[in-house]
């Protein structure tokens, strides 16, 4: 599974976060505003930018997961990693490589 993360070009969509893969398909994540974005959408980039997956609830703190018709009965393994990978390309970009996290303990 990979992920890739484009700079930020002066032509370049600035709603768009990052990608990833599992391994098949391609997702791209999609911010819902530049400033201070609510949600964000997870789509395929199998042709029809389908929408796979929409995360709400980004400034109030209730967070929903709404899974797309072709994508809800995926196993809930696959859910629960979709969208780890889906928060990752919309907060922080990459994952730190193995053996390189800081852990903060208060």
């Amino acid at each position: 599974m990979s992920r890739s993360f484009p700079a930020v070009q002066p032509d370049s969509d600035p709603l768009e976060r990052g990608t990833f893969s599992d391994g098949v398909r391609s997702f791209t994540v999609r911010a819902s505003s530049e400033d201070a974005p609510d949600s964000f959408q997870v789509y395929s980039d199998e042709g029809t930018a389908e929408i796979v997956l929409v995360i709400s609830g980004l400034n109030t703190g209730t967070l929903k997961a709404t899974w797309g018709l072709n994508w809800v009965n995926a196993p809930e393994e696959w859910h629960e990693w979709c969208e780890a990978e889906a928060f990752m390309a919309f907060y922080n970009g990459t994952r730190p490589a193995i053996g390189r996290v800081r852990v903060c303990n208060g």
